[in-house]
């Protein structure tokens, strides 16, 4: 087992190397990467929208540099455009990802929704064209947090996901080894409600590629179970059923029926997970609590009820900065702070994780190897 006392010390410092000599990376790659022309050994890394602890997320810049730190997949969040295109986005609310706010020519654009029974105000993919969205760059949805990020503010466009696979087999061919894409569409139940459903377009995009395979060179993921129904009756990728920490997925509510989170987990809810998908996505505190004083506790017994389910678990989302870790493996009192991330990822390969969905993926992919040479 990874332990504090063993390997904190020589962790820290690769964290401190790779948060400075960043810019580095970027040129030449982790050289804790996967190997040139080999694939991934151990619980793969996914990509959170990118890379986006370095750059503004759900860039082509963020899903680049995911790539060159050894990301196997890159996560793409979908939503709509009044066309009926998919684009990349954390929420179709895009007031916090892009420039929208400071373009005047789209003020009278800002509007309050209900999405998901949440009041929302902002500006909304699905009232913009893809070409408007075109004329938009993207921000940093963080910059409290990751200042640095800003950096880049202004500079990339909102990408398609056609241009997101386009860029995959791109970086396929460059790095010699194959880049999953693993989209997730967001919101399905108010799409469907305002006759811009994701899940039509997600499976033609998917078919015209040549994608359509079994082989996991995309994975579906939604929270909501009737979204990974659909595509997982038109397709014949892999599903990933993301798992919340309370309440339920937004069609169980609308629909008054359906499973809540807490009925996910438990072991009849998994087999009954196993009947539509491959994995479960459950938020990592379901895979190892947290004490009451925020501290890491003792795993729970998902890992185990999910493979007795026939399920593979990649728990989300990890992140380097204090603010997102446990509290007995922050270091200082700084928020914005890198903490014993690497720590943190070696307790989840102990507890049997397939996969890291992380922000940080050369962070991740460091602790994989850590943890296969023992």
């Amino acid at each position: 087992m990874v332990t504090p006392d063993s390997r904190g010390r020589r962790k820290a410092a690769l964290v401190a190397f790779s948060a400075l000599l960043l810019p580095l990376l970027f040129a030449v790659g982790s050289a804790q990467a996967a190997p040139e022309g080999a694939q991934a050994r151990g619980p793969i890394v996914i990509g959170h929208r990118g890379s986006a602890g370095y750059r503004p997320e759900h860039t082509a810049a963020s899903y680049e540099l995911a790539v060159r730190l050894g990301a196997d997949y890159i996560e793409p969040d979908l939503v709509p455009t009044k066309d009926g295109q998919l684009v990349s986005r954390h929420e179709n609310e895009i007031g916090g990802t892009t420039d929208v706010a400071g373009r005047p020519e789209f003020a009278a654009r800002k509007t309050t929704k209900t999405i998901d029974g949440r009041s929302v105000t902002g500006w909304f993919t699905e009232d913009f064209t893809l070409a408007e969205l075109k004329t938009l760059r993207a921000v940093e949805r963080l910059p409290a947090v990751r200042q640095r990020n800003t950096l880049y503010d202004g500079r990339y466009q909102v990408l398609t996901f056609q241009e997101i696979i386009d860029l995959a087999g791109r970086l396929s061919r460059e790095h010699g080894r194959r880049v999953g894409v693993f989209p997730e569409t967001k919101h399905p139940t108010y799409f469907r409600s305002i006759g811009l459903p994701l899940e039509p377009a997600l499976i033609a995009t998917v078919k015209r590629n040549g994608l359509d395979r079994p082989d996991g060179r995309v994975i579906v993921q939604s929270f909501e179970p009737t979204s990974l129904h659909a595509l997982g009756k038109a397709l014949r990728v892999p599903v990933w059923q993301a798992i919340g920490t309370s309440g339920a997925p937004y069609d169980t509510v609308a629909n008054g029926t359906g499973p809540t989170y807490a009925d996910m987990v438990k072991p009849a809810g998994l087999r009954e997970i196993s009947r539509y998908a491959d994995w479960i996505g459950p938020d990592k505190s379901l895979v190892i609590a947290l004490r009451a004083d925020g501290s890491m506790g003792a795993p729970t017994a998902l890992v185990n009820d999910a493979h007795a389910a026939r399920l593979k678990i990649g728990p989300y989302t990890f992140r380097n900065e204090n603010q997102f870790l446990p509290t007995d493996l922050r270091n200082g009192a700084v928020p914005t702070d890198y903490g014993r991330a690497l720590d943190e990822y070696g307790r989840f390969l102990d507890a049997g994780v397939d996969a890291m969905v992380t922000d940080n993926p050369d962070t991740a992919v460091i602790a994989r190897t850590e943890h296969a040479a023992g």
